[in-house]
């Protein structure tokens, strides 16, 4: 497998981790009662924390730029492009993930942008690699 695919199949794999986290965070999951609800059907689930919110939204985020990288991926691929630089960005972009998601658990709001930031300048040298 290439790396660039690779990177694909880690990132999916990452934001699996990042749902999970999401969803046991907000159920409470580190507490006997909270394991209960997030086995159950969930139909009581109380208000998110600030961090589950957090958790959530970032899960939720990898979601979006998965598509992306998916798509962007894909596409240059059967264009019939492969080069260092898809593989490099493939790199960046998933790199650049695994950093934004304890980031934004902490809540540091500009840091996040920036690494978000980044995994985008991944996409984008996937993008060029296709048009070049």
């Amino acid at each position: 497998m290439t790396s660039d695919l690779l990177m694909l199949l880690y990132s999916a794999v990452l934001a699996w981790v990042m749902l999970l986290t999401a969803s046991l965070l907000r159920a409470g999951a580190h507490r006997l009662s909270g394991m209960k609800l997030a086995l159950g059907n969930r139909d009581d689930v109380p208000p998110p924390t600030p961090l589950a919110a957090r958790a959530d939204r970032a899960a939720v985020n990898m979601l979006e730029n998965l598509a992306l990288f998916t798509a962007v991926l894909v596409a240059a691929r059967l264009g019939g492009s492969h080069d260092a630089r898809m593989d490099l960005g493939a790199k960046i972009f998933f790199w650049a993930r695994v950093g934004y998601f304890p980031v934004y658990l902490a809540g540091i709001a500009y840091v996040r942008t920036a690494i978000w930031v980044v995994s985008i300048v991944g996409l984008g040298m996937i993008v060029a690699a296709a048009f070049s």
